[in-house]
C-alpha cells in the first residue's frame, strides 16, 4: 500500500533544490559585472556576508519616508538593523532605484528617472565585488587587488579591523534617523592629532576643536599615524614609533568574541564605542562602553556654534551618558519636531516700555540652579550681591539672564544664549531668567471657540424669549447689520485677495495694519520705496512684524503688476530671506508685511560700534551668498534684487543674515529699470551696465555682493570721501591696491581675529574682486561664489577691475 506521505516527500524533494538556489542567490559574497539590485522589490538584502551572516548589504527604507531608500551595510542578525555604512547620504533613492556593478565606475546607483544618485568611481576597471565578513565591501580589479572599499569611504562609524588615516574624517548624521551630513566631525589631522569639532551648516565651516588627542610631535613622543580599531576591540592611535595612545582597550571593554562592536560619531557630537551581545538570549541592545568626550554638555564648543543643543536651550547629561536638551520655562522649541533644536521665548522682551510702567510690574525671574550659558556674557559686574545682580538685569533691557556665583560676581547675558548646560561644579550658582508677567505679552495659540449650530440656536432662542420686545428689536437689527458687514467685508477681501489663494500671503485691511502699528507710530527705517514701521499682528499667535508703507507716487507704476509679483515673492521661502507675510492693497495705499528682525541691519552691526567677530562676518557672507543663489537659480521665477547693500541685509534673533526687499526693485520698476533704478541706486554698489543701456541680469547682484563682501572683511563703508588718504576713499579700488601690493593686512588692521586668518582674508578679497569686474561676463554666478566660499572651487587670480566702473558707480 502506498504511503499517503509519499506525495509530500516527492514535492519536498522537488522544492528543496529551488529553496537552496534562492538562499544561495541571496547569500553570495561575490558580485560579477552586471549584477544589480532594485530598491523596494524585496525586503531581502542584495548579498550577505559569509560564513557568519553578520552583515547585510542592500537597500533599507528610510524611517520617515518608506518610499525612499538608503543603500547601506548593516548588522543583519540582530533585531535592530544598525547601519554602519551608507552610500547616498544626501540623495535618498526613490522606490525602484537600481544599484549595479559596472566595470568603468564600480557601483552605480541610479534613480528610476535615470539620474545618477551615487557611484564609487574608480580609476581602474573593476572585475568583481567582494563582501568580507568584517563588514567591508571591496571592489577588485582583474588581479584581485582592491581598487575601492567601504572601509576607506568613511561615514560616521568604524568597525573592528578598520582604521582612520591621516586627512580622513568621520561625519555625523544630522539626526538619529536622518542620514544627511550633521554638525560634528572626527578628523585625523595631518599632524597626527585626532580632533573633534562642530561645523556651521550649510557652509561646513569648522569651529575650534572641543576634543583633542594631543598626539602630535613633541620632545617626548612621536606623532600619531592612524586611528586603529583592531580585531580584539581595542581602539587606539598608533604613533610613528609604534607606541599606542590608548582610547579604549580590553581592560575597560569587551572583545569581539562575545560582542558585536562599533565606534560611532553620533549626531550629538559624541564618539562612542558600543557593544551588543552576540548571544541572541542576551538582554538589551547596543550599550555604551566608552564616550569621547565623557560629558559633551561641558565640552568647550565654539562661540560661533550653538553647541549640542540649540540656542536658548539647556543641555544635561543623562544616566546613559547621552545629552538631553530642554527649553527653560516660558521658552518653547522653534521646531517642535527637533528636540535638539533652538528655543524661543514665549513672550516679547522689548527695550522701549511705557514710561508710566514700573519695570518690576512687567518682568519677573525664573530661578535655575547650577545652570549656565558660558559663552553669552556681555558684561561682568563685580563686586555685586545677589539683589544688586537681579536689579541690574531687571533695569537692563538687553539682559535676559543674570548668573550670580562666587558670592560677588554677576554675569549678564543676552539672547541668543548659546551652549547652555547644567553644571553641578558651579556649586549652587543661580541663574535669574527674566520673563514677562502679563498674559498679554505671552505668545500662545489663539483662543478658538468651536461653533455648534444647535447650541447657538438654543442660546439665541433663549435670549429672544427671555428679553423684552424692545431688546429683541435691537438684537434683530444688530444681527442684520453684523451679517451685512461680514458679507461686505468678505466680498471686499475676495476682491482684493483674488490671487492670494495661490500663495501663503495674508491679505490685511488697512485698518488692521493701522491698528497693528499704533497709527504708523514707530519708524524702523526709511528708504527710496517707503517707510518701515514696527507692528504686532495676530496670525495664529501674537507676531511682531515690520510694515512697509510704499510711497504714494509709486502707485501708478505698480498698479498692474503688484499682485502678480507678490505671487512670485510669496512662494519664496529660504532661511536667508526675510519672509513676506502679507500685504494690503487699497485705492490709495500699498503696504507689505514682513517678519520682524530683532537685530537690525548689517549696516548698523558693521559701522555703528565695535567690529563684530570674524566668525560672525564669515557666517553672514555665506548666508547672503546662499540667499542670492536661491533668488537667482532656485526660485520658480528668477528674482533680481537690484539693491544689495548692508542696509538691506537684516539680522534675526540668532544673527542669521536675511536679505530684505528682494524682488521689490523688480516690482516697483518693471518697465523703468534703466532710469529710475539708476537714479535711486546706492553709490558704491551699482554695476556699470545700469549706465550703458545694457541688459540687466543677475550679475548686477553679483557686483553688489562683491562690494558687500569687502565691507564685511574691512568693516568700513564702500565709499568714504571724508577719509584723509584719498587712495582709500573707494573700497573696491583700495582693496585691489592692497592685494596687488601684498598688503592685505591693511584692510583688517587692528582686527586680531582676521589677522590670524589671513589665508581666508585673501580668499574673500579675491572672490570680491572677481565679483566687481566691469565686464559682467567675467563675474562668477552666485552658485560659483558659494562654491568658492566653501572651498569647493579654487579661487584663481582675478584681473584688475576697471577704474571706469568705480567712477560710474559714484556718479
Amino acid at each position: 500500500m502506498t504511503s499517503p506521505l509519499l506525495p509530500f516527500l516527492c514535492l519536498s524533494m522537488i522544492l528543496l533544490p529551488l529553496q537552496l538556489i534562492s538562499v544561495v542567490a541571496q547569500t553570495k559574497t561575490k558580485l560579477a559585472i552586471g549584477d544589480s539590485h532594485t530598491a523596494g522589490k524585496s525586503t531581502t538584502p542584495w548579498l550577505v556576508s559569509s560564513p557568519s551572516g553578520v552583515f547585510a548589504f542592500g537597500f533599507l527604507p528610510l524611517e520617515n519616508s518608506p518610499d525612499d531608500f538608503i543603500l547601506c551595510i548593516w548588522y543583519a542578525n540582530i533585531q535592530n538593523k544598525t547601519v554602519v555604512w551608507f552610500a547616498n547620504r544626501e540623495k535618498p533613492a526613490p522606490k525602484d532605484s537600481k544599484v549595479e556593478l559596472t566595470a568603468d565606475d564600480g557601483l552605480v546607483l541610479t534613480a528610476p528617472s535615470g539620474d545618477q544618485l551615487w557611484k564609487t568611481g574608480t580609476s581602474v576597471r573593476v572585475s568583481s565585488g567582494v563582501f568580507n565578513d568584517t563588514g567591508n565591501f571591496v571592489l577588485q580589479d582583474g588581479g584581485s587587488n582592491s581598487v575601492w572599499e567601504s572601509f576607506k569611504d568613511y561615514r560616521d562609524t568604524l568597525l573592528p579591523y578598520q582604521t582612520l588615516e591621516k586627512g580622513q574624517k568621520l561625519s555625523s548624521k544630522l539626526r538619529g534617523n536622518d542620514f544627511n551630513s550633521g554638525r560634528f566631525e572626527l578628523f585625523f589631522q595631518n599632524d597626527g592629532n585626532l580632533v573633534m569639532h562642530s561645523i556651521n551648516l550649510p557652509s561646513g565651516y569648522s569651529n575650534e576643536n572641543y576634543n583633542e588627542s594631543g598626539t602630535i610631535e613633541s620632545n617626548t613622543a612621536s606623532a600619531g599615524i592612524r586611528l586603529v580599531f583592531d580585531r580584539s576591540g581595542d581602539l587606539y592611535i598608533l604613533r610613528a614609533n609604534n607606541e599606542k595612545y590608548i582610547l579604549s582597550d580590553g581592560s575597560i571593554g569587551p572583545s569581539t568574541t562575545q560582542f558585536y562592536l562599533r565606534a560611532t560619531l553620533d549626531f550629538d557630537g559624541v564618539f562612542t564605542l558600543y557593544q551588543h551581545p552576540k548571544d541572541s538570549s542576551g538582554s538589551g541592545g547596543w550599550t555604551s562602553v566608552r564616550s569621547y568626550p565623557e560629558n559633551i554638555c561641558k565640552s568647550h564648543l565654539a562661540a560661533a556654534s550653538s553647541g549640542v543643543c540649540g540656542y536658548n536651550s539647556i543641555c544635561k547629561l543623562g544616566t546613559d551618558k547621552r545629552p538631553t536638551c530642554q527649553c527653560p520655562k516660558w521658552y518653547s522649541l522653534v521646531d517642535p519636531d527637533d528636540p535638539y533644536g533652538s528655543c524661543k521665548p514665549d513672550f516679547v522682551q522689548e527695550c522701549v516700555e511705557d514710561e508710566d510702567s514700573n519695570i518690576k510690574d512687567l518682568y519677573d525671574y525664573e530661578v535655575l540652579i547650577d545652570t549656565d550659558w558660558p559663552l553669552s556674557d556681555y558684561v561682568l559686574q563685580k563686586p555685586f550681591n545677589e539683589d544688586q545682580c537681579k536689579q541690574s538685569c531687571m533695569e537692563d533691557c538687553m539682559c535676559s539672564v543674570a548668573i550670580f556665583r562666587l558670592g560677588d560676581s554677576c554675569w549678564k547675558k543676552k539672547l541668543p544664549l548659546s551652549n547652555g548646560r547644567v553644571d553641578p561644579t558651579l556649586n549652587g550658582a543661580k541663574a535669574f531668567m527674566k520673563v514677562r508677567k502679563d498674559n498679554f505679552s505671552l505668545i500662545g495659540p489663539p483662543i478658538i471657540v468651536k461653533k455648534n449650530s444647535r447650541n447657538t440656536l438654543i442660546l439665541v432662542g433663549s435670549v429672544l424669549l427671555g428679553s423684552s420686545a424692545f431688546l429683541n428689536l435691537i438684537l434683530v437689527v444688530a444681527i442684520c447689520l453684523s451679517t451685512s458687514y461680514v458679507f461686505q467685508y468678505k466680498k471686499r477681501l475676495r476682491r482684493l485677495g483674488k490671487n492670494d489663494l495661490e500663495t501663503n500671503l495674508r491679505c490685511f485691511t488697512y485698518e488692521e495694519l493701522e491698528e497693528a502699528t499704533d497709527g504708523f507710530d514707530k519708524v524702523l527705517g526709511k528708504g527710496a520705496f517707503g517707510i518701515v514701521y514696527e507692528g504686532v499682528v495676530n496670525m495664529g499667535s501674537i507676531t511682531r512684524v515690520a510694515v512697509k508703507r510704499l510711497n504714494t507716487f509709486l502707485l501708478e507704476e505698480v498698479q498692474k503688476e503688484f499682485k502678480n509679483e507678490l505671487n512670485v515673492i510669496g512662494s519664496t521661502h529660504h532661511k536667508n530671506l526675510v519672509r513676506l507675510l502679507g500685504f494690503c492693497e487699497t485705492e490709495s495705499e500699498r503696504l507689505l508685511v514682513y517678519e520682524y528682525m530683532s537685530n537690525g541691519t548689517l549696516a548698523k552691526l558693521l559701522f555703528d560700534g565695535e567690529k563684530p567677530s570674524w566668525q560672525l562676518r564669515l557666517q553672514i557672507a555665506s548666508g547672503v551668498a546662499r540667499g542670492l543663489l536661491y533668488l537667482h537659480e532656485e526660485c520658480s521665477t528668477q528674482i533680481i534684487h537690484c539693491d544689495i547693500k548692508p542696509q538691506n541685509i537684516l539680522l534675526d534673533d540668532y544673527c542669521t543674515a536675511r536679505i530684505s526687499d528682494f524682488g521689490l526693485a523688480k516690482i516697483l520698476n518693471m518697465n523703468q529699470s534703466r532710469t529710475n533704478t539708476v537714479i535711486r541706486g546706492t553709490k558704491g554698489y551699482v554695476a556699470l551696465e545700469w549706465f550703458k543701456n545694457m541688459p540687466i541680469t543677475a550679475k548686477v547682484d553679483v557686483y553688489s555682493y562683491g562690494v558687500l563682501l569687502l565691507e564685511l572683511v574691512s568693516c568700513r563703508k564702500s565709499v568714504e570721501f571724508e577719509i584723509e588718504d584719498e587712495a582709500k576713499a573707494i573700497l573696491t579700488e583700495w582693496a585691489y591696491d592692497c592685494y596687488s601690493e601684498g598688503a592685505l593686512h591693511a584692510l583688517v588692521e587692528g582686527d586680531k581675529e582676521a589677522l590670524d586668518d589671513m589665508k581666508t582674508v585673501e580668499n574673500l578679497v579675491l572672490i570680491a574682486i572677481w565679483c566687481v569686474q566691469e565686464d559682467p561676463g567675467l563675474r562668477p554666478t552666485m552658485r560659483t561664489v558659494t562654491q568658492m566660499l566653501e572651498g569647493v572651487v579654487e579661487v584663481e587670480v582675478p584681473p584688475c577691475p576697471s577704474q571706469v566702473t568705480i567712477q560710474y558707480s559714484l556718479n
